[in-house]
């Protein structure tokens, strides 16, 4: 029996966005779960071509949002050679019933516990439409068969998980909702044990908080120490609160976080569900005792939402560029289905186009919805125009200034100039990327 599993792409594959490709550790994870029976074989759509005529009994495809419409694309090719698809993932665990028009089983939630009655039920040919069965904690002794990444070209950088989930619940995210608002943290040795088995000293901790657990986090972070790697993650802008954390952090090997500051606009944070983040104190104080620590801040912020002007752009730019941030993400709200923000909208007749990620002709950074105040065309471009400002030469070398954060030393400042010039190219990049078209030429 062979198993073929598929990563979809977004879109225009002869130019695909760098910084996107990223190991996928959610295939390694079920190859790991897959007995050793069971052939398999794994196309990145990202990064090279798909063989539709793959000899497979079963094609398992990973949905997110962005990749559906390429998702039920490749499914088609496939089911049209009556071999059955499994579609899972955020957007198949979000709106199944969608989902099920275009593949012949859907998988919603966490694999680990329902992925030996799949292999079982595919065996004697009775693969099921659904499969459900939600995880209490997070599954113990497996790790990631990254066999699978042999040579495929991704960034050198591997990904590892410490927990799953967040306990918060902000209004547009589509995390909370795929695991139910829980929190699941994974047992310190086999964090470590997985590190270990990777062979590498480069890491993205790929929770979506890591500090949610406070205590928990400095139980993990004194066992990654005596380990030497490095590695970025993210964290919410509370973790400057507490000194002993950001020591813990620096020692364990901790040089960039993602935090998401979301909006410096009280109204914005109101709608998002994320008021919680001004109740914090002053940023910029917050932000200095990151920076001391010897930690890099990737910050990331979101328009669209709310009374944004023109001069929300320009004030939020002149935050990221005082505060000298490693990097900045300047995004458009995204209404994801499934999310409080996308239900409420649809309510409100907000969405211009119920299902975006299906629509004829829908590119990447376009706007999906009304913005309060700005057209959406006039928000698409000011999110490119103010990351086209952060990324430029002048800003790049101020930024650089930020020594102690930004240039730890020669290799790190090395990393800095060219992650950052690259980020430079690819704003010009990823917008204007049709969804699910531009990957190949029909067959």
């Amino acid at each position: 029996m062979k198993i073929c599993f598929i990563l979809p792409g977004v879109g225009q594959k002869k130019k695909y966005i760098k910084t996107w490709q990223m190991e996928p550790l959610m295939i390694a994870q079920l190859a790991a779960l897959t007995p050793k029976d069971v052939e398999i074989s794994f196309y990145d759509d990202r990064i090279e071509d798909i063989n539709y005529q793959d000899d497979a009994d079963l094609v398992a495809i990973t949905v997110e949002t962005y990749t559906a419409k390429r998702a039920y694309a490749i499914a088609d090719k496939f089911r049209k050679r009556d071999i059955p698809v499994l579609m899972g993932g955020y957007h198949p665990t979000l709106i199944p019933d969608e989902v099920m028009e275009f593949t012949d089983s859907v998988l919603i939630g966490e694999a680990e516990g329902v992925w030996h009655e799949i292999i079982s039920d595919l065996r004697s040919g009775q693969l099921k439409k659904r499969y459900e069965k939600p995880l209490t904690e997070f599954p113990k002794g497996i790790f990631p068969d990254r066999s699978i990444y042999q040579s495929k070209k991704y960034v050198p950088v591997s990904l590892v998980e410490s927990a799953r989930g967040c306990i918060f619940n902000c209004g547009f995210c589509s995390v909370t909702k795929f695991f139910n608002q829980r929190y699941k943290p994974r047992d310190i040795a086999d964090v470590v044990e997985d590190i270990k088995r990777s062979g590498k000293k480069k890491f993205f901790i790929v929770d979506d908080n890591i500090i949610v657990d406070i205590n928990r986090t400095k139980e993990l972070l004194k066992a990654l120490i005596p380990l030497k790697i490095q590695w970025l993650g993210q964290g919410s802008i509370q973790v400057a609160k507490d000194p002993e954390l950001l020591q813990l952090l620096r020692r364990s090997g901790c040089r960039i976080l993602l935090i998401g500051f979301e909006s410096l606009n009280k109204d914005a944070l109101a709608k998002m569900n994320k008021s919680w983040n001004l109740s914090l104190g002053d940023y910029t104080n917050l932000v200095k005792k990151i920076h001391r620590a010897g930690i890099g801040i990737y910050a990331t912020f979101v328009f669209g939402i709310g009374d944004d002007t023109e001069k929300t752009f320009d004030e939020t730019y002149q935050f990221a560029l005082d505060n000298k941030f490693f990097f900045a993400a300047f995004n458009h709200f995204v209404p994801f289905p499934g999310t409080d923000i996308y239900n409420q909208f649809k309510e409100e007749n907000q969405l211009l186009f119920e299902k975006w990620w299906l629509q004829q002709g829908y590119q990447y950074g376009a706007i999906a919805f009304k913005p309060s105040i700005l057209s959406p065309e006039k928000l698409s471009q000011l999110c490119v125009q103010t990351r086209r400002r952060f990324f430029s030469p002048g800003s790049i070398f101020y930024r650089a200034l930020n020594m102690r954060a930004n240039l730890q030393s020669i290799s790190f400042a090395i990393m800095y100039f060219s992650h950052n010039f690259l980020q430079r190219k690819e704003v010009e990049m990823k917008y204007g990327i049709p969804l699910g078209e531009g990957l190949e030429k029909e067959e």
